[in-house]
Formats: structure tokens, sequence, C-alpha cells
């Protein structure tokens, strides 16, 4: 019976990549020259901590990020920035946090999503991959294109096709 994983992981190696490429970039740019900027990444909580000293500055730090990361392969959507910035005396301060794995809510819609479709394919949650299996590989691929067509907001990943 063939199947496929749906995943949603970042290589680790890469997102330090690109957080380092940001780092060389913000240094060289005139605009942050003599400015205090901080990028730290907690590898553990996958947490990304930035402190700048202006709102504006926080911005042109996200748009540098985001093209980094687009550049070195990761999704744009790695990151979330629903937690605000605040202001913690002259700097601003955001934390932001990389989406690691699916979330139990997203997996149920995506689950839901390949159901309603009704492509003949069986979906199953396990822990933060979702297994999907059918008897036709035209069905698995149907499965991907419609994935890949969704906007869940979260990036996925198709691994370990087998048939």
């Amino acid at each position: 019976m063939p199947s496929f994983d749906i995943v949603s992981k970042v290589d680790l190696q890469t997102l330090d990549n690109a957080i380092n490429t940001v780092r060389k970039e913000i240094t060289n740019r005139y605009d942050f020259k003599g400015s205090h900027v901080e990028l730290d990444l907690d590898k553990k909580t996958m947490v990304l901590k930035v402190e700048v000293e202006t709102d504006m500055k926080l911005g042109q730090l996200m748009d540098v990020l985001i093209s980094q990361s687009m550049r070195k392969g990761l999704d744009a959507s790695v990151y979330d920035t629903s937690k605000a910035p605040y202001q913690s005396g002259k700097v601003y301060r955001q934390e932001i946090t990389v989406r690691n794995g699916i979330k139990q809510e997203d997996a149920k819609k995506i689950v839901k999503l390949i159901k309603d479709s009704g492509l003949k394919v069986q979906a199953a949650i396990m822990d933060d991959i979702i297994r999907v299996t059918g008897k036709k590989i035209d069905d698995l691929q149907d499965v991907i294109a419609l994935c890949k067509g969704a906007s869940l907001g979260i990036p996925l990943q198709y691994q370990n096709m087998k048939s």
C-alpha cells in the first residue's frame, strides 16, 4: 500500500546559517551602523530573540531575516511573529518562535482537509507526523497538491513516499 508522511521540520543548520548571514548583513548595512542589534537563537526551545533600538529597525531586521531564510530554502511561515514586540528601556525586543513539528490542532485541520476532499486515502496522526496511505500513488500526489494549495499557515514537507 503506497504511503507518505506529511511533516513540518526545520533543519537547524540551515536556520543557523540564515541567522549568521543576517548578522553579517546587518553589520555591513549603513542604516544599522553604530546601533544596538542582537539576534540570538535558543536551539533547545527554538526561540529567536531579537533586540534593536527602534521599531522601524525591527521591521527592517525582520525583512532581512525572512529574505535570507528564503534564500537558504526555509519557508517564511517558519517564524511565528504573533507575539507583539515590546519596549524595554531604550530597546525593542521580540521573541519569535520557530515552528518545528505539526501541532495537534494543525494536524487535525490537515486530516479534516484530506477527508473532506473525497480522495480515497486514509490519514493518521502519529505524534507530529501525518501518515497518508492509499491504493494509488496518483491519489497520494493529489493529496500533496491539495495540501500545497491550501493556506494552512505552516510549512509542510512530504517525505517517505513508498509504493
